[in-house]
């Protein structure tokens, strides 16, 4: 029996040593249901590199909150977090590649992103997975992993 997943993942509404305002202000609007104020306030931060206001703004076009729902502007923004070790934007894209969203489905792909990732979840997810892959697609996104890894210490 498959179990269904579905992406459920909070925003990250504060991170140690991001620009507070911005960030902080953004959430309050998020949490009120200003999505307007929430990506202006984000937008910016997102552009000049901030990883969780890349999360953020992944996850609003991932849902469709404020902007039309777009996997793919989705993807670009977990992609960029996930570039600087964001561990949910990581989760986040194992679980793009795992449900086919925004890219073809590609459990090599899924497995990759879910154990870079390392956190609880993801593992859980990673490992429910496998279940779906050969032993030859297991040993190529353990090998995948490593190889980012090595490049993003």
């Amino acid at each position: 029996m498959k179990i269904i997943r579905v992406m459920v993942l909070p925003l990250l509404l504060a991170v140690h040593g991001l620009a507070a305002g911005g960030i902080d202000s953004g959430a309050a609007a998020y949490k009120q249901g200003d999505y307007d104020t929430a990506l202006r306030e984000w937008r910016p931060l997102a552009e000049h590199g901030n990883a969780g206001a890349q999360l953020n703004l992944g996850f609003m076009y991932d849902n469709g909150y404020g902007v039309p729902q777009d996997y793919t502007v989705a993807i670009k923004w977990y992609r960029k977090a996930a570039e600087q070790g964001n561990d949910r934007a990581q989760y986040n894209l194992g679980l793009m590649y795992d449900i086919g969203y925004g890219v073809p489905q590609d459990f090599v792909r899924a497995h990759m992103w879910y154990d870079i990732a390392g956190v609880d979840v993801a593992i859980s997810y990673r490992d429910y997975v496998a279940r779906e892959m050969t032993p030859e697609q297991i040993a190529e996104a353990q090998k995948l992993a490593r190889e980012w890894l090595g490049k993003h210490p």
